[in-house]
């Protein structure tokens, strides 16, 4: 079986590369490597989420579900220095390059962690649940994190997620409807929908 971005402890060599990229007029420089996803640059869909990312104005933390090397719990708390960013992924390799890369761009408030899936994080604590869903993991997994999404959030708090067409954007926008009661499409561009869904009970 392929070596997946998914893989708890990569086996390919270790290759590290950095490059740089600006999103919402933040400067950010990214350490990579081998055997994580869209190891040479973000990825389109992630830079269309974090180009359309919100803060609800719920007070609370935020959960970066599947991190990979950092970017969008790097950019979030480098967007909101005031909030507590808790990012994990099963990747043991990605989780220590995002440790790598919150230094590199001197964040503060925000710490990574391998975690097998969102069952290990405490119920009503965060008010942002955002993540680019490991689809590679199967439809299983990116439904346990929609429905692990609500419980771990405060009320009024809110998961946004990126997904294409091709992957299952029907499918996905209408398991986010059934678990929340609601949805919306913040953005479609090129194949990718950005969803947000609020936790209103």
């Amino acid at each position: 079986m392929s070596e997946h971005y998914y893989s708890k402890s990569p086996k390919s060599s270790s290759n590290p590369t950095k490059f740089q990229t600006t999103i919402q007029s933040i400067s950010l420089t990214f350490q990579t490597d081998d055997g994580v996803f869209s190891k040479k640059q973000i990825d389109y869909g992630t830079k269309t989420l974090l180009e359309q990312f919100q803060f609800p104005e719920t007070v609370g933390d935020i959960l970066d579900v599947g991190c990979g090397y950092g970017p969008i719990g790097i950019t979030v708390a480098k967007m909101a220095p005031e909030r507590r960013i808790n990012m994990f992924d099963v990747n043991e390799r990605a989780v220590d390059l995002a440790e790598k890369n919150i230094s590199l761009n001197y964040v503060s408030n925000a710490e990574a962690s391998v975690e097998e899936g969102i069952h290990s994080f405490p119920d009503d604590r965060y008010a942002v649940v955002v993540t680019n869903p490991p689809f590679r993991a199967g439809k299983k997994v990116v439904h346990e994190i929609v429905e692990e999404s609500k419980r771990v959030m405060v009320k009024q708090g809110e998961l946004w997620l990126v997904v294409q067409k091709k992957q299952g954007a029907p499918s996905l926008q209408a398991k986010m409807e059934d678990v929340f009661g609601n949805v919306e499409v913040m953005k479609r561009d090129k194949g990718y929908f950005i969803l947000k869904s609020r936790k209103i009970d």
